[in-house]
């Protein structure tokens, strides 16, 4: 994990990787867990049987489950020190580039874009590309806007 002391040194970065997260295991629980708790129970996610003979050859886990994920990631991957508090401020672009089978294991990756003095604190913009392993395509790439507030 990266740690930047304080949002001065976190400026410093734009245009730089902000550091890469731990491994995450997707597997069927957390696939079914998604899906009771958004609805979204398409057979393709929750029908082992039914999925094994679609395209992919399998469960594929909810591109939003993968976007769900950006928490955890961002803990493992970064901290920045000196910000009493960070919220999630939304998403300016996210696409899904690749499938996630069951059983896959997901990282992100971090990358500063842009760095923008809010009332109160800071507004960054991050890149963050989520790579499945094993594989060259990423299964995530989106712009996740922040604040953080001093």
């Amino acid at each position: 994990m990266n740690i930047y002391r304080n949002l001065a040194e976190l400026e410093a970065l734009v245009g730089a990787p902000l550091g890469r997260s731990d491994w995450v295991t997707v597997d069927q629980a957390r696939i079914d867990q998604f899906a009771a708790v958004t609805g979204d129970d398409q057979w393709i996610h929750v029908d082992p049987k039914r999925a094994a003979a679609g395209m992919f050859g399998t469960t594929v886990a909810h591109g939003f489950l993968t976007l769900s994920l950006l928490p955890y990631f961002i803990r493992s991957s970064h901290k920045v020190e000196g910000a009493r508090m960070s919220v999630n401020y939304g998403l300016n672009r996210v696409r899904f580039p690749a499938p996630v089978p069951v059983g896959s294991r997901l990282r992100a990756h971090f990358k500063l874009l842009s760095f923008e003095p809010i009332e109160g604190g800071v507004q960054t913009v991050t890149e963050v590309t989520v790579e499945r392993e094993g594989h060259a395509k990423p299964v995530c790439v989106a712009e996740s806007v922040g604040r953080l507030y001093t």
